[in-house]
């Protein structure tokens, strides 16, 4: 009888993890093979958004399996599009926002550490590194990695709008607009592990419908709306930007942006994953490039 006190008397003594108060908002279409893996990751988060578009795998019964609340986006053209109406039409219960991919998964240590960090009144946003996980290796060179304002208080951000005349085929979700915050900004230590696991069919798919949007973002001669401005001395999406606008009018910049990364930037150090993933994001390049020569043809032809 003894014995089962004591054992009682310990098990009492194990206090169950709080709950972080911040609203997770997880933007999907047919994630289902990888979406378990992220939400398990959040199992803290007291409140889970996934915002789907109609999926027609198991997406919604995994993300209802885990308490996460769906509701369905319907995309017809025109801004906002997925993550920003998230942010405009739903219902938070918490003052923080995180937005989360679902192939994205929170590390132990960053969960720690967003917990700290809504506690420090002085930010009303922080920046997260995106480490790139590419055919099962972590992508460390080649310039790949890159910083994201995922988690910021409710109301104080919003997505910068690049293309307000946007169709179903430039993909239902922003593609390179960053979030725009009024305040200031801090820098989490911690990397946010992005984890490709799609096959290569479905990721040159979504970047064919990326390569639509931005070549008409890059052909428009001014922006549409609130954007952040290219310039080198910025942020790194700033600079990225100025050295994109830049570098497109060159001869041959694919090839030069390919040489770039891969050798440059040391990406040959990646093995085959980094070659391939190099050289993928320089077609991405030239599809853009290809598809602006094809729009400006289309309009000489049309006059």
């Amino acid at each position: 009888m003894q014995k089962t006190t004591e054992i009682v008397a310990t098990v009492s003594l194990v206090t169950p993890p709080t709950c972080i108060p911040i609203t997770v908002v997880i933007p999907t279409r047919n994630e289902a093979r990888h979406l378990a893996r992220c939400l398990e990751a959040i199992r803290r988060f007291s409140e889970v958004y996934v915002v789907d578009s109609q999926s027609t795998d198991s997406t919604v019964e995994v993300a209802r399996a885990f308490g996460a609340k769906v509701v369905q986006f319907h995309y017809h053209g025109g801004w906002p599009k997925k993550r920003q109406w998230a942010l405009d039409s739903l219902s938070f219960e918490n003052d923080w926002v995180l937005l989360l991919d679902a192939d994205e998964v929170l590390t132990p240590d960053l969960t720690v550490e967003i917990e700290e960090a809504i506690g420090d009144s002085k930010f009303v946003g922080h920046w997260v590194f995106l480490q790139i996980n590419f055919l099962g290796r972590e992508l460390r060179f080649g310039g790949n990695g890159f910083w994201k304002l995922s988690l910021f208080r409710r109301g104080k951000g919003h997505f910068e709008c690049r293309l307000k005349d946007q169709d179903q085929s430039m993909s239902d979700i922003e593609v390179h607009e960053h979030v725009v915050v009024d305040g200031r900004v801090g820098k989490l230590r911690h990397a946010l592990p992005h984890h490709n696991v799609e096959s290569l069919a479905r990721y040159l798919t979504k970047h064919n419908e990326y390569s639509n949007w931005e070549a008409r973002v890059l052909l428009q001669a001014t922006g549409q709306g609130e954007e952040l401005p290219p310039t080198l001395f910025g942020n790194q999406a700033q600079r990225r930007r100025w050295l994109k606008k830049s570098f497109f009018g060159l001869p041959g910049s694919p090839i030069l942006f390919f040489l770039y990364k891969y050798i440059l930037r040391l990406g040959f150090l990646d093995g085959a994953p980094g070659l391939i993933y190099c050289a993928l994001q320089s077609t991405h390049f030239f599809q853009i490039k290809a598809k602006m020569y094809e729009l400006k043809y289309s309009a000489r032809s049309a006059t």
